[in-house]
């Protein structure tokens, strides 16, 4: 089920060594420069450090040809941008959190660029390593990932902050994180990797949109994920409005993210792989509009405080599966000749709508309350997840593992 183990530890580091840093800006630094008095208008501010992740589709066509350039290559590029973001770690840890409070952003800003970036790379020889039949367990590897960057990088950096301060925090997380990503680098790029079209030509966004398909795989990315942001985006405010204090809002979105984070990504490649990618599809569908229904239920009529938790706690199971099927997905449409542009294209697009859901869910909130945005969300759910199958291409539903797979 699981990737040979020099690509499954390599692959680990890899996004390892993203997640560490960037949960330490998106997880950790806004409690600690709250602690520290900075005003909210400031770390609300911060959100925009996510647009390069929605705007990276713009640039991959670049990294994907650089990274199959003898003369730069990939490791060089992922080397490169590691170096930009331990190099903002580093300069952060020179600064005050709140007297140079101002300073932190164009510094954040270029680690967020190299941040995604590096996603691009990674991303591309993720597909270029994981056969179709290795997808599945390399998707959850990589949402495992995440899970224990969120550990590492969030709760980590909170605690060390608290037992040794800002420098030596920052300075043990930089050091971590280069330690993380060695597996990657001392593995030789053909280990493990599928056989590439000869004639791979200039990758391009124009190019991902002339295979048949391609616009059907494009919708689905954009719409399967627009209810889930609705929800996301108001789930801790609707638990600190219920009672819950800020501590133990943090300690049910932590906790249940390393408790079920890796165990959800294997139960979802276990899925895949035993009844394929369309049932297991159906199946989150089903599960998210339930979870979204019952959090309708929790804001109208109202329910038991540990039954909350356990409902939080299950939507964060459900994203955690969530990541493995839709890259699985992603996976199995991107053309071996252009691997990271298709791939980054199909996560951006997800990205947006997700972020455009949240945005959406904030107004619509304040206007009506919690309980008409999650029933929207649980509707929204059922409809958007139908139509979105009935788009997904015939040739991501059942991959076939015929060598012509290889070369599309």
């Amino acid at each position: 089920m699981l990737p040979n183990s020099k690509i499954s530890v390599a692959l680990v580091g890899l996004y390892l060594a993203q997640a560490v840093p960037l949960y330490l800006v998106a997880a950790a630094l806004p409690p600690i420069l709250r602690a520290n008095g900075v005003g909210l208008d400031v770390i609300g501010g911060l959100g925009i450090l996510l647009a390069p992740w929605v705007l990276k589709v713009l640039w991959a066509p670049l990294v994907d040809r650089y990274c199959h350039d003898p003369r730069i290559g990939r490791k060089a590029i992922v080397l490169g941008c590691l170096l930009v973001t331990l190099g903002g770690i580093l300069a952060l840890s020179t600064l005050d959190p709140v007297k140079d409070a101002a300073v932190f952003f164009p510094i954040l800003m270029a680690m967020s660029v190299s941040s995604a970036t590096q996603d691009i790379a990674s991303d591309g020889w993720a597909v270029e390593h994981l056969a179709p039949a290795d997808q599945p367990g390399g998707n959850a590897l990589q949402g495992g990932s995440v899970a224990l960057g969120v550990v590492l990088g969030g709760s980590g950096t909170l605690v060390l902050y608290d037992l040794l301060g800002w420098t030596q925090t920052l300075w043990i997380m930089a050091a971590l994180t280069s330690v993380l990503v060695l597996p990657f680098l001392r593995l030789a790029e053909e280990t493990g990797q599928r056989p590439l079209p000869a004639d791979r030509g200039k990758p391009g966004l124009l190019r991902f949109l002339s295979v048949e398909g391609a616009w059907a795989m494009l919708a689905f990315a954009l719409i399967f994920r627009l209810p889930e942001g609705l929800v996301k985006a108001l789930e801790q405010p609707f638990l600190v409005d219920q009672g819950f204090t800020l501590s133990e809002v943090g300690a049910i979105s932590g906790g249940s993210a390393a408790a079920v984070g890796l165990f959800g990504a294997l139960i979802a490649a276990w899925l895949i792989r035993l009844w394929g990618l369309l049932p297991f599809l159906i199946l989150l569908i089903c599960g998210r509009t339930f979870a979204f229904a019952a959090f309708y239920v929790a804001a109208t009529t109202g329910i038991t405080p540990w039954m909350l938790i356990a409902l939080s706690v299950f939507d964060t199971f459900l994203r955690y599966i969530e990541i493995v099927g839709l890259f699985t997905a992603f996976m199995r449409f991107a053309s071996l000749k252009q691997a990271a542009t298709d791939f980054t294209l199909l996560t951006s697009a997800t990205l947006l709508m997700y972020m455009i859901g949240g945005i959406l869910a904030g107004q619509l909130a304040e206007a009506m309350g919690y309980g008409p945005v999650f029933l929207t969300a649980a509707l929204l759910s059922g409809i958007a997840g139908w139509i979105a199958l009935i788009l997904l291409p015939a040739r991501v539903r059942a991959t076939p593992l015929t060598p012509a797979s290889e070369t599309t």
